[in-house]
């Protein structure tokens, strides 16, 4: 009675994220995994599991969207894809998002948090009116294509088309998911002890030296960090290509979403969906083992 007593509480704090996890995680990936070796159904969706055929019972499984999957090279190159469009954007991010970290982490604690307001801010409007803002911004009759395409021309190049583009889907994606990279920084960078960096000086070190060889390998937990938030969602995103991306821009999130909701080939989006799954933990397992062999070093 007394354990029970005294784990009470473990269990008052565990249980409830644990059931959201078993529910909302668990149990649809395992209904994915079941329609992966299922066949489609006549009118879409998902054909009957089994059936009785002379009073036994059949199951009625299969593994021809595995072998589909694995025969057409197109949707191996539309992950590869994915992971380029993802990388660039997480790179972009890390490149915009350290030095504003850094500024917010080095201002007065007076300002510290209306900065940080003014980065969480776009997250107060919908997602897709956001994104729709940036159709305006990048369409042809927009004065920032004007001015990119003045210049453009003033170097004697063609006027360039920046909406429907690769561009324009990186764009978009890095404008959605960079406070994911600054919110992480800024909770390591604010946590330096600056004495390391007045010492590092006393000692003759230089302003790149003091970054690169303190502020940068102390920041690595908060770029790992980033760099997963920001990575795993932008490897699945499929609204940003909607909208802003043309043909060529199309994602693996565009692809199972075609397969599930256009052309109702349930079992075939499941396979897709659960290979970009494995794909996504074993990216975040790869980012624990860095970042764990980092703090080591």
């Amino acid at each position: 009675m007394n354990w029970v007593k005294n784990n009470l509480g473990k269990w008052a704090l565990s249980w409830p994220p644990l059931l959201y996890l078993v529910l909302f995680f668990l149990v649809p990936t395992a209904i994915m995994f079941v329609a992966a070796f299922r066949f489609p159904g006549d009118f879409g969706g998902l054909a009957p599991m089994y059936y009785v055929e002379e009073g036994r019972l059949v199951w009625d499984l299969t593994l021809e969207n595995f072998q589909r999957l694995f025969e057409e090279p197109l949707y191996w190159e539309l992950f590869l894809k994915s992971a380029v469009y993802a990388g660039v954007t997480t790179l972009a991010c890390v490149a915009m998002g350290y030095p504003l970290a850094w500024l917010i982490a080095r201002s007065p604690k007076k300002y510290r948090d209306l900065m940080l307001l003014l980065v969480i801010l776009p997250f107060w409007s919908n997602f897709l009116i956001r994104i729709y803002a940036w159709m305006i911004i990048l369409g042809p009759g927009s004065a920032f294509t004007h001015a990119v395409n003045a210049v453009v021309t003033a170097l004697g190049f063609e006027p360039l088309q920046l909406l429907f583009t690769p561009f324009a889907v990186i764009v978009g994606m890095v404008y959605v998911h960079l406070p994911f990279m600054v919110l992480p920084l800024y909770a390591n960078l604010e946590k330096h002890d600056l004495a390391l960096l007045d010492a590092a000086q006393d000692l003759g070190a230089s302003a790149w030296q003091r970054f690169w060889k303190i502020t940068w390998p102390l920041s690595l937990p908060g770029v790992f960090a980033g760099s997963a938030l920001v990575f795993i969602p932008a490897l699945g995103m499929f609204a940003i290509p909607d909208i802003l991306g043309g043909t060529d821009s199309i994602m693996i999130g565009n692809l199972i979403k075609q397969q599930i909701l256009d052309t109702r080939d349930w079992p075939f989006g499941s396979v897709l969906s659960i290979m970009l799954t494995a794909g996504v933990l074993g990216i975040a397992l790869l980012g624990a083992l860095v970042a764990r062999g980092g703090k080591r070093g």
